[in-house]
């Protein structure tokens, strides 16, 4: 008996008020594209009728803005998580309006699993095919895609043509057990490949919703001088650790966040014929990474989403023989499970939003209370990491904003899980330093000159002890900012000191 196929519009219909929705994907990649929007158009109806129409959202990951930005404008969100980007649904949440609790990426899936966040009503699924018994083909990203497909009590797919059957193959999707019976995840190189490559679904549960909408996948900014300076401050680094035996000759895979900065990072490493060719073993999927592919720089990348541009993605399509052989895609509990980072010594690069002198990372909070978009996969990978890099530039807003205070606002990663930072003025390695000693090898080799001597100035004016921390200044970088909008104007109260 073939699944009954329906509108979108006939699809939201099946979704009440006070639900709980999976959404399949991770970033815009794999997230459906219509259904979503015929629900906050629904949603705007009810609300016109005064009635209630608020669900609960979980993802993989970020989503697009057919998802995160169509329901937080039409009011329809109560809570969401674990991870977002967009700027409605960002205001939505510091307004108050929504809900929203940040989660390390690995654990969404087992802790739906084990009934911490309620039940899942719906589960909306993009896929690239589907049979009559329900063996279902995703498309290009995973993220939590088969607990909310198991846990669902209704399940609608998005059918997407503009994506090929043909990525059947590229998939690894391998379901956790739970405890007590849980056991090793028997992944010992990138290219392990140890669950199926479809998701059997219950098609007794399941309608379709044909689409053929392309991803919203769009380019990253050229690399800047900043951007090109970190990327090569890290390459260098990662050289001299090779030299100094701290590294295999034949390297270790890499794992790199998402943006402008990873991009030119894993562009700089490319670059660099001094270090060798290697593997990723990462959540997401880049431009850069399909680059390195081509140019053979990179023999394999296991992730969770092919976050890449549409052009890119359309290389992708057109080649896939070559790519399927070079790409898998994973669950993110797999692609960010700490058991097969730390087995694998993945080394770790991150961005961050701030870092204070002494290695604690803020990555998700501006000025300690206005979320930014969350901690992602980052704690995954730097808590484990064989080696956990931070990068950020050393300034913003031209200038008036440093990215390295004497304490951070939000503390995300402590020092204890923060090995190396780098700005585009040089790598500070924090390995085996003590505080004071981390903060002047914070402040020398990343600080912006300009910030160097109110940093010196606080570390000299800090309270007696194994961290020099004085609580009467920590946050007066964040307090000249709020006041007159440039930290360089921060004020170092010596009144207050050992």
């Amino acid at each position: 008996m073939s699944i009954k196929t329906i509108t979108a519009e006939a699809a939201a219909l099946l979704i009440n008020d006070n639900d709980n929705v999976g959404f399949s994907g991770f970033t815009h990649a794999g997230c459906p594209k219509i259904v979503p929007l015929a629900l906050a158009k629904r949603a705007e109806s009810e609300h016109s009728e005064g009635r209630s129409f608020r669900i609960g959202v979980f993802t993989g990951a970020s989503t697009v803005d057919n998802i995160d930005g169509a329901l937080s404008r039409a009011k329809a969100i109560k809570f969401r998580t674990p991870y977002q980007t967009n700027k409605d649904l960002r205001d939505a949440i510091n307004e108050g309006e929504v809900d929203y609790f940040d989660l390390h990426l690995s654990t969404l899936s087992q802790d739906l699993r084990y009934g911490f966040y309620g039940n899942i009503d719906v589960a909306i699924i993009e896929a690239s095919d589907i049979t009559d018994d329900g063996r279902l083909i995703p498309t290009s990203g995973v993220g939590i895609t088969p607990t909310i497909a198991k846990m669902a009590k209704i399940i609608i797919v998005e059918l997407n043509k503009w994506h090929p059957k043909e990525l059947r193959g590229m998939h690894d999707l391998y379901e956790m057990e739970d405890p007590p019976y849980r056991r090793e995840i028997p992944i010992y190189s990138v290219k392990d490949r140890i669950g199926k490559e479809y998701l059997q679904i219950d098609p007794a549960k399941t309608v379709i919703v044909e689409t053929n909408v392309p991803n919203a996948g769009g380019g990253f900014s050229p690399i800047d001088n900043t951007t090109l300076r970190i990327g090569e401050n890290v390459a260098n680094f990662l050289v001299d650790e090779m030299k100094r035996g701290r590294i295999p000759e034949n390297f270790l895979p890499i794992q790199s966040g998402v943006g402008n900065i990873a991009n030119a990072v894993l562009s700089a490493m490319g670059n660099n014929r001094d270090i060798p060719d290697f593997e990723v073993y990462t959540e997401v999927i880049q431009d850069s990474v399909i680059d390195l592919l081509e140019k053979e720089r990179i023999t394999f990348a296991s992730g969770g989403t092919l976050t890449v541009s549409n052009e890119c993605l359309e290389r992708i399509y057109s080649n896939l023989e070559f790519f399927k052989k070079r790409i898998v895609l994973r669950t993110s509990e797999i692609s960010n499970h700490p058991e097969i980072i730390r087995r694998l010594d993945i080394i770790s690069m991150n961005t961050a939003i701030e870092a204070d002198i002494f290695g604690n990372i803020n990555s998700t909070h501006i000025n300690g209370n206005k979320i930014m978009n969350g901690i992602g996969g980052s704690g995954d990978f730097t808590r484990n990491a064989y080696i956990s890099i931070f990068l950020t530039p050393s300034t913003a807003k031209g200038g008036n904003i440093s990215a390295f205070v004497p304490m951070v606002s939000h503390t995300d990663h402590n020092e204890h899980s923060v090995k190396v930072i780098v700005s585009e003025y040089g790598v500070a390695d924090l390995r085996g330093k003590s505080p004071r000693e981390r903060a002047h090898c914070i402040i020398d080799n990343c600080v912006h000159p300009d910030y160097r001597p109110l940093l010196y100035q606080y570390l000299d004016n800090g309270i007696e002890g194994q961290t020099p921390v004085n609580l009467y200044n920590a946050f007066a970088f964040h307090k000249a900012l709020i006041e007159t909008g440039d930290m360089r104007n921060a004020v170092i109260d010596k009144n207050h000191h050992k």
